[in-house]
């Protein structure tokens, strides 16, 4: 059965308080608190680190069954290698693995840089080492990629076009895979904004694929309610 997994960009944010977190909660409370309200969140720290097996063990012991951690992949990967083939891809899936074999792994995203052109070969050499069941979406930063061999090969893999928006960019709507991730960075949804975006959603789990949504941060705790929100009957 299809499923809705909503949440925002990171989770440990003394700024949320007290619109989303209490006023009294230790920052080593947040994640087992956000999780009684959310059910993923998107983890920006393994952009920049590998996480400890310590690290995985402990974002599992504080939520539920059925939460989910929705990773975005390394910097040096997307960044530095630019999808090149190298020993740290596979190093990187290693280390994150634990969290599959619990059934506690979303998607990868894999953020490419800005100015990152399309490179269709390299993009289906890449997709080729993805290990087999790894869900993984991909957030094109540069108006090149977006055109329909990209589609054709992402959906041939099984991929998902990350739908990215902002006040500056918006990725086409364009469904690629078996599941839809969708990051959402607007600087303001109002409420006709966010009934839309419920009726999308909606529509799309009845279609019977998974949907990831995640609103961005900041320094207010908007996104956690907005998220929380979207996931209310």
């Amino acid at each position: 059965m299809a499923k809705l997994y909503a949440g925002a960009s990171g989770f440990a944010y003394d700024a949320w308080k007290p619109g989303f977190y209490p006023a009294g909660l230790p920052s080593k409370k947040f994640l087992s608190y956000y999780a009684t309200r959310l059910n993923a969140v998107e983890i920006n720290y393994t952009f920049r680190r590998l996480p400890n097996a310590a690290t995985l063990e402990n974002w599992v012991q504080a939520t539920p069954e059925g939460f989910v951690f929705v990773l975005k992949a390394h910097q040096r990967i997307t960044h530095i290698q630019r999808l090149k083939l190298a020993e740290f891809n596979e190093i990187f899936f290693k280390v994150i693995d634990p969290l599959r074999v619990v059934k506690r792994l979303g998607p990868v995203l894999f953020q490419l840089p800005p100015n990152f052109k399309c490179d269709e070969p390299l993009l289906r050499a890449f997709l080729e080492t993805i290990p087999p069941g790894l869900r993984c979406a991909f957030e094109f930063r540069h108006a090149s990629w977006m055109q329909d061999p990209i589609y054709r090969l992402l959906e041939q893999h099984g991929a998902a076009l990350c739908l990215a928006e902002s006040d500056h960019f918006a990725a086409p709507e364009v469904i690629t895979g078996g599941f839809v991730y969708c990051r959402l960075r607007k600087s303001e949804y109002t409420p006709e904004d966010r009934a839309a975006i419920k009726d999308k959603v909606t529509r799309l789990v009845d279609d019977g694929k998974d949907v990831y949504v995640f609103f961005k941060h900041e320094e207010t705790p908007a996104g956690a309610l907005y998220a929380e929100e979207l996931l209310r009957p």
